[in-house]
């Protein structure tokens, strides 16, 4: 199995939720309250040039563009294809990866990007009235890396990396636990 194959995977999972998205959709509100379906879009493709900047040492970037407004599936799929190749890159997840808040290794980096990935991907579902009940195995997977990872000083108000653990049903699929433990009303 690649090293990458998680990442793959979870941009698989956004890719369909993205395709699944209606113009009509677009002001809806999102379980990110800064972001409505259309600001969560931009973020979500734009992410994809943060974690391959980040990965091959640029430092964190952001993008003010609009890709809402235009095919954003297609951006999606180009940055995504860019971002997956960067990880790939040979050494790329030995490399230390510069973050306004710290040093982190580049395997824990793209952590970081499947976590985000992945956990936008619920947003936009949610959001969208899509299922919520994403890739089973993957979720397990991410919310045992997450209950490993995140710490109670990671999780915070508005700005915080993470918001408080939020309450979920025992037998909410894996994805839902995976949003309440991050911080989303599931």
């Amino acid at each position: 199995m690649s090293p990458t194959a998680g990442l793959q995977q979870a941009q698989q999972v956004c890719r369909e939720v993205l395709s699944n998205v209606t113009p009509d959709q677009m002001q809806n509100a999102t379980p990110c309250a800064s972001w409505d379906v259309a600001g969560l879009i931009n973020h979500m493709v734009s992410a994809n040039e943060f974690f391959a900047a980040g990965i091959q040492g640029q430092g964190p970037t952001s993008s003010d563009q609009d890709f809402a407004s235009g095919d954003f599936k297609a951006s999606f799929d180009e940055l995504a294809g860019q971002t997956l190749a960067a990880f790939n890159a040979e050494g790329a997840l030995g490399n230390e990866v510069k973050m306004p808040f710290g040093t982190m290794p580049g395997a824990a980096f793209m952590g970081l990007a499947i976590n985000d990935t992945f956990q936008h991907a619920w947003d936009l579902a949610k959001a969208t009235g899509q299922s919520t009940d994403l890739a089973p195995e993957l979720a397990t997977q991410i919310l045992a890396a997450s209950r490993q990872s995140i710490q109670d000083s990671y999780r915070g108000p508005e700005g915080a990396p993470f918001g408080v653990e939020q309450q979920c049903a025992d037998d909410a699929c894996a994805a839902d636990q995976l949003a309440a433990f991050l911080g989303r009303e599931v």
